[in-house]
């Protein structure tokens, strides 16, 4: 690795952790800068506005979170496993999530280039979970519906356990979802029948 890729990818290393904890809008170039511990002059060479350090810095941090979940939603193994899986994943349930803490950040929301970068993340894990519930023959509806709320699952389930400071939380969350999932058919968790059946 050169150094002059080295700076970079030092930079933009800084700014993920640093808007990770505090934010976008409140991180100052500066901030970073001292973070990262390089020269102000590998700064501005490779990242001359704040919103060029974001769009780098934001989407590293999406395209990690992807690549994480992908690795575990892929595979061979049976579609349901690989869901369980990926709910259950080990996560800081304190930190809360990186890109969801993201649509919280009005300064990401305001401008479009950083907001479009978020958006694709869910669309695409959308994407992924929605295929795996077709997997196990699900209709298309009933696919999203329930990639909607695995998703909304591991969202909600970090907002309270930052709410209440209790990490076991997400866990219960995870747990309870994934328990609907594995469990036996009941009338809550049918398919409802199509009208050909009901005929």
């Amino acid at each position: 690795m050169s150094t002059t890729t080295s700076a970079r990818d030092r930079l933009v290393d800084a700014a993920q952790d640093l808007f990770a904890a505090q934010g976008v809008g409140p991180t100052s170039p500066r901030a970073v800068l001292a973070a990262s511990g390089v020269g102000q002059g590998s700064l501005y060479h490779h990242f001359p506005t704040k919103h060029d350090l974001a769009v780098a810095a934001v989407g590293a941090t999406v395209d990690d979170a992807l690549t994480r979940a992908l690795r575990t939603l892929g595979g061979d193994s049976p579609a349901v496993d690989r869901l369980v899986a990926y709910l259950e994943r080990p996560r800081d349930a304190l930190a809360g999530c990186k890109i969801g803490r993201l649509t919280a950040d009005q300064a990401v929301m305001d401008d479009d280039g950083l907001h479009d970068v978020v958006t694709a993340y869910f669309v695409r894990l959308l994407g992924t979970v929605t295929q795996i519930f077709r997997e196990t023959g699900l209709p298309d509806d009933a696919a999203r519906d329930r990639a909607h709320a695995a998703l909304a699952i591991i969202q909600g389930g970090y907002v309270l356990a930052r709410a209440t400071r209790e990490p076991g939380a997400l866990d219960a969350a995870v747990r309870g979802f994934v328990g609907l999932l594995t469990q036996a058919p009941t009338p809550w968790t049918q398919t409802p029948p199509t009208q050909e059946e009901n005929s």
